[in-house]
């Protein structure tokens, strides 16, 4: 009889034990809800500085060569949380085509209202292309303008004092219109141009 009851008395004390750990999570998790929604985190803001092209050529059968340097500059609006980039790659499209491999840029923790600079190199060695391709570049020749974009994806953080959020992806498309006309925002970098552009990025957070 006092065994019954022995274990009778566990299975209750295990039981106030649960309910005590899931009421503990539940409050914090609404805790961290709450202080989620008073701070309400703005995403942070890319701007696409300039780009500098080495070489940019398509060669037979259906090959672009490329070589460039951009300069990428983000800012964290938040006053009160910081953002760390866990992980972020930069690559090259031109007319809806990767046509450099990814680029990964170094980890960094922003901190409230900090700014980053990056100036990786983008490189694309004989990168297959559709057979149109090359038409289109001739085009774009002939009409002074030739339009890239540049992506930058990865994972994020939001800190705020010693927390730690989960991981958030990242996802930004800087557009660099290249105008061959325009020498105003243009200098010749050795064998380069150089082509000042203060390009705003379009950028979407996601949960991963």
């Amino acid at each position: 009889m006092s065994k019954d009851c022995g274990e009778h008395d566990d299975k209750k004390l295990a039981k106030r034990v649960s309910a005590a750990v899931l009421g503990l999570l539940i409050v914090i998790a609404i805790v961290v809800f709450i202080v989620w929604a008073v701070l309400r985190p703005s995403k942070p803001r890319f701007i696409l500085q300039d780009v500098t092209i080495y070489g940019f050529n398509v060669t037979e059968p259906n090959f672009l060569t490329s070589n460039m340097q951009v300069t990428l500059a983000s800012r964290n609006p938040n006053d009160k949380i910081g953002i760390y980039y866990q992980k972020l790659d930069i690559f090259a499209t031109y007319r809806n085509q990767q046509i450099t491999p990814p680029t990964l840029l170094p980890r960094t923790y922003q901190g409230h209202q900090d700014v980053t600079i990056w100036s990786p190199f983008l490189y694309g060695n004989a990168v297959p292309v559709a057979p149109f391709l090359e038409e289109g570049l001739s085009q774009d020749m002939s009409a002074g303008m030739m339009l890239l974009n540049f992506h930058v994806f990865g994972q994020l953080k939001w800190k705020v004092g010693t927390w730690m959020s989960g991981r958030y992806q990242i996802n930004a498309n800087c557009p660099a219109y290249i105008s061959f006309s325009d020498r105003i925002k243009v200098t010749q970098v050795g064998p380069a141009m150089k082509y000042q552009l203060v390009q705003r990025c379009a950028v979407e957070i996601s949960l991963t």
